[in-house]
């Protein structure tokens, strides 16, 4: 099958590495600087973790270049740069092709859906950590990396799905076709959203999370902020959140920095609205308090 992965930062771009290792027909697509060094020496991938690193050739092409018609898109983007895609996803779809959102934010499925009636869309979340470190190069802070994807409703699903998953499978990435795909992707909303926020409010790495304290403390108590609006949701969990995102924190290099920590950092634009804001809206419309949530926003609002 061909994939085309729309972003090729430390999501989409680790994601096409592994495939294209894999030897599956994947092309990144990407712009600027990223784009010219993966064109002309591909991908170098850097393990944090034990220093290691590799060099894997890939296919990448800007938007406006490919002329291409998937049977598969990852969208790999900021929530902030979702409606950028709509126009590009809908010149390169055909009836068969099936969209994947791998975004940060919960719920994007759900929206795309809306703009792209004629094509399915699932929705999904990714377990990674990892960034650009300059253009070609991309560092992956841990070695975690899980793709779980499905459609909203049962009746829309497709057999194409289950061959997704294999393809991940086969490339090294744990691909799992989720039976309740939103309660699924809220579980890993837990994880990067109170992780987003909490390093942020602390100016935290990852280190200072894996040992007691109060940038623990409040990345827990989030956590179970969370928990609460699911449950006010009728979303279910079957196991402590907070024991299993701690389980995945302790995996990281001690260093590792979040996305949105990152671009607040250096003055870029960043996910604060639908990492933290949105979670205190959340709250208001479900009458479930989030105390923490409120703490961050005061002091995240001037940097939004």
């Amino acid at each position: 099958m061909q994939y085309v992965i729309i972003g090729a930062g430390g999501t989409g771009g680790t994601v096409g590495a592994y495939m294209t290792k894999a030897g599956k027909d994947v092309t990144l697509i990407a712009r600027g600087k990223h784009l010219e060094a993966m064109q002309k020496n591909g991908i170098t991938l850097e393990h944090l973790w034990n220093g290691t690193q590799e060099k894997i050739p890939v296919k990448a092409s800007g938007m406006e270049e490919y002329q291409g018609h998937p049977d598969v898109i990852l969208v790999c983007v900021k929530g902030y740069s979702l409606e950028d895609t709509i126009p590009f996803i809908r010149r390169i779809s055909v009836a068969h092709t099936v969209v994947i959102p791998i975004l940060n934010i919960y719920g994007t499925g759900g929206r795309l859906q809306e703009k792209l009636p004629d094509i399915l869309v699932t929705d999904g979340c990714i377990y990674v950590s990892a960034n650009i470190k300059e253009p070609g190069v991309i560092v992956q802070h841990g070695e975690i990396l899980r793709i779980v994807f499905g459609t909203r409703r049962p009746e829309e699903a497709v057999p194409v799905l289950e061959k997704i998953a294999e393809d991940f499978q086969e490339s090294g990435i744990r691909g799992i076709l989720s039976e309740n795909i939103q309660r699924d992707a809220l579980q890993k909303f837990s994880y990067v959203s109170p992780m987003g926020a909490a390093a942020l409010y602390y100016n935290a790495a990852a280190g200072d999370f894996q040992k007691e304290g109060a940038p623990r403390e409040m990345f827990k108590a989030m956590i179970r902020e969370i928990v609460a609006l699911a449950e006010a949701m009728d979303i279910h969990f079957e196991e402590d959140l907070v024991e299993t995102n701690l389980n995945i924190l302790s995996t990281l290099a001690p260093e590792a920095t979040t996305s949105m920590q990152r671009d607040v950092m250096a003055g870029k634009q960043s996910e604060i609205d639908g990492l933290v804001f949105e979670v205190v809206r959340l709250g208001k419309a479900y009458g479930v308090p989030t105390p923490e949530y409120e703490k961050a926003a005061i002091r995240l609002s001037s940097r939004e």
